[in-house]
């Protein structure tokens, strides 16, 4: 017997009498409905699966921003006399921002060219001196010379300290004038005023820029990924950017920085996952260095995901599906879809060419893009409710929680029937299945005492030996 019948009865106990518990499982496990009404399996449309890529559980939301932001922080011992411009502005390289008031800077001129003056007449005052006492000192006897001498010394030394003051003067002057000729503020780059923050802080009290200028013309993309998914991603590696607005439209690009050293909150909202959801994990901003940016705006917010040649998809002509949808068995393939009422069946599909990048078959007949389909679980049966919302969903099912040889349950409707079925024949003699002397007696569910092919009674089985699904406990 195949190892796949083997495990069938070992499943649910019942070898020492085979073909009752078998005719047990097939009535309530089988393709007809049966089954326990609480599994359900989540299926979805192929028309929206061909739309996805390989990477669309990978996405990432990122935002265009500029190459380049200029701060302008404001002279904190200045006043800001007038604004020229408001948040959103465009402007120009040489645009004028705003200006400082210069008002007192030019009565502090004023007052530095008095004292300068005034410095110009000591100076005069002692070089007249001097020239008095040289004079008086060529007339005074020997004894009296020493004493000109110093007071001359002492005059040219004042004189020398009113020149270094003077030359200080004149350096406040200059740097006052130019003060007031740079009191106009002007960008030094063509970009939009991101921000005016008159107090010159942020709300956390930290300093912060008085104007933010973006640059226009070359933009980047600023992604966040999660640390839990970091390395899909690397420097250099080439990555598809969609609009968020149309999905048929796409720009290219290429990871120009992962910034691991820096971590980001988990209130921006960056991360994709299917959901929009932050992910609690830490989170790193990157940054994406695109081909073109035509048709992009400042500030517009994309999708991003690692370029792995999905695109080539849209290029290929009729029905391709993910090979993990599709059950190779033995050559003769099948996928788990819903019927027309909504219950899974089996269903034999024709495969056509095999794309192994994409990791991809074509799908000749069988199927179309209106069918739903899901993932070849392991315990899948025939007749199993299929819904199309994840909510619906009830983990705590048999089918969710299985044990032993349960995995092996999803086969059970290809066994063809009790009257195909050749059991001695198969099993090569029950003395070939190891431990089966040691298995204790199985219960009867009820109505059992009904059914073809033996009294449950005689051996010894009862309904307190089975769950709620038929199997033995």
């Amino acid at each position: 017997m195949s190892k796949k019948k083997i495990g069938i009865i070992i499943g649910v106990a019942a070898a020492v009498i085979v073909i009752a518990v078998v005719a047990i499982c097939i009535w309530l496990f089988g393709g007809k409905g049966g089954g326990n009404s609480s599994d359900k399996v989540y299926v979805e449309q192929i028309s929206t699966i061909m739309k996805q890529t390989s990477a669309a559980g990978n996405r990432f939301s990122g935002i265009v921003e500029p190459q380049e932001t200029l701060e302008i922080n404001k002279d904190s011992e200045r006043t800001v006399k007038e604004v020229f411009v408001s948040v959103g502005d465009a402007v120009e390289e040489g645009t004028v921002l705003f200006s400082y008031d210069t008002e007192d800077v030019q009565m502090q001129i004023q007052q530095a060219r008095l004292e300068i003056e005034s410095v110009n007449n000591e100076i005069s005052g002692y070089n007249n001196q001097i020239a008095d006492l040289q004079r008086e000192k060529a007339a005074a006897p020997a004894e009296s010379q020493f004493e000109y001498t110093t007071q001359i010394q002492t005059l040219q030394t004042s004189i020398r300290q009113s020149e270094y003051n003077k030359q200080s003067k004149q350096a406040e002057i200059e740097r006052l004038q130019k003060s007031i000729d740079n009191s106009e503020v002007k960008s030094t780059m063509a970009g939009v005023v991101k921000s005016i923050n008159e107090t010159g802080m942020d709300s956390y009290g930290n300093a912060a820029a008085y104007m933010t200028i973006l640059a226009t013309g070359e933009y980047r993309v600023k992604g966040i990924i999660d640390e839990t998914a970091v390395g899909m991603v690397m420097e250099g590696s080439p990555v598809i950017l969609h609009s968020r607005v149309d999905e048929t439209q796409t720009w290219t690009g290429t990871v120009s920085k992962i910034d691991t050293e820096n971590t980001v909150s988990n209130n921006n909202n960056y991360y994709y996952d299917g959901s929009d959801e932050m992910s609690s994990a830490s989170s790193y901003p990157f940054y994406v260095t695109l081909d073109s940016t035509e048709g992009l705006m400042l500030g517009q917010h994309l999708y991003i995901e690692p370029d792995f040649g999905q695109t080539d998809v849209v290029k290929k002509e009729g029905l391709w599906l993910y090979s993990f949808y599709i059950v190779l068995d033995d050559g003769d393939p099948y996928v788990w879809a819903a019927n027309g009422r909504n219950r899974m069946e089996k269903r034999k599909v024709e495969l056509g060419e095999y794309d192994e990048n994409m990791d991809e078959y074509e799908i000749l007949s069988g199927l179309d893009a209106e069918d739903y389909i899901a993932f070849p679980m392991p315990g899948m049966y025939e007749g199993v409710t299929a819904v199309t919302d994840y909510e619906e969903i009830d983990y705590s099912s048999p089918l969710y929680n299985q044990e032993g040889g349960m995995d092996d349950m999803g086969g059970m409707d290809d066994m063809g029937g009790m009257d195909d079925m050749d059991i001695y024949d198969d099993m090569g003699g029950m003395d070939n299945i190891d431990g089966m002397d040691n298995m204790e007696d199985i219960g009867d569910p009820e109505g059992a005492d009904n059914m073809e092919g033996g009294d449950l009674d005689d051996a010894g089985i009862d309904a307190d030996g089975l769950d709620e699904t038929g199997v033995a406990r």
